[in-house]
């Protein structure tokens, strides 16, 4: 128990660029752990994988909508997820020194999507690729490409120092992997290049589009925290038992009678007490607006 807890707190310590590049190889060796079972069981290769996988043909994304987000997490070897997050890592560390974490994500995942439908839409478009049977995309790299653009298009000039090549400006960087997909579309992969073209555009989009002030990744970015909001756990307030008044409403002259012996100490506010406490017994506690929930709170502390 005690290694499990350290493994958590030290992931727990972790930036997002390394919590994604831990769930990604997490993914990657759970799958090869599932490939050693379905071969000693005898089924189908890949026949799990093929569930995530995004494929070319609208009618086959249409019965697993969730893979133009899931292919994304899956790799075909150790150098394809390798190459990946070592370009994840570089690229990342210097995104998230400009953007939060959680553009980090949206970048990530809006990459991906992009470089999905440009792989889908090429391959239903193009004569090249009219020939071509079952195709599948899988792997990281639109995404990682979008981020690398993005800040790249972002901090276009700044100088970064790499092994056996020296200082060079990032975007250097960026026109090298961009032109390097672009002339291997011919020599095999076309799909997955094209893809990474498809994120590519996506992360210069979002870069330019920020700089003007406007945020194309907003819509998402709502649509995370929604999705967030359903595993987040509810941390209620404690809160002081509040009970309803049953004395009897009396008389004005009862009142002016008793007016003087009235405790200092009466609350004020019994009357909204009652009210929203009415209101929780007819509809339950969630049916209360932010402003009735703070003034019961309030008033279970007096």
């Amino acid at each position: 128990m005690a290694l499990i807890d350290d493994v958590k707190l030290k992931f727990k310590n972790f930036s997002i660029v390394e919590k994604l590049i831990a769930f990604n190889v997490l993914v990657f060796v759970s799958f090869y752990l599932i490939g050693t079972i379905t071969f000693l069981l005898k089924l189908p290769a890949n026949s799990v994988m093929d569930f995530f996988t995004f494929p070319k043909e609208i009618g086959a994304y249409l019965m697993k909508p969730w893979s133009i987000v899931t292919y994304a997490f899956l790799h075909s070897g150790i150098f394809h997820i390798l190459s990946n997050m070592i370009i994840l890592y570089f690229s990342g560390s210097y995104f998230i020194n400009y953007f939060t974490g959680k553009k980090v994500l949206t970048v990530y995942f809006l990459g991906a999507i992009f470089g999905a439908l440009f792989y889908m839409l090429s391959y239903n478009l193009f004569p090249a690729f009219s020939g071509i049977g079952d195709a599948v995309l899988v792997g990281a790299s639109a995404s990682v490409m979008a981020i690398l653009v993005a800040i790249a298009t972002y901090i276009p000039n700044m100088a970064v120092r790499l092994m056996l090549v020296g200082s060079v400006k990032f975007w250097w960087i960026a026109v090298f992997f961009v032109v390097l997909d672009m002339i291997q579309i011919p020599f095999g992969n076309a799909g997955g290049h094209i893809a990474h073209l498809g994120g590519a555009l996506f992360g210069y989009l979002y870069t330019t589009q920020f700089k003007k002030g406007n945020d194309i990744g907003a819509g998402f970015e709502k649509i995370m925290d929604t999705i967030a909001s359903w595993f987040a756990p509810r941390n209620k307030a404690p809160l002081k038992t509040v009970y309803k008044s049953t004395k009897k409403k009396k008389t004005s002259a009862t009142t002016k009678q008793h007016s003087n012996t009235t405790p200092k100490n009466a609350n004020p506010n019994q009357a909204q007490i009652d009210a929203i406490l009415d209101k929780i017994s007819k509809s339950g506690y969630e049916s209360l607006t932010q402003q009735e929930k703070d003034f019961l709170f309030k008033a279970g502390r007096e």
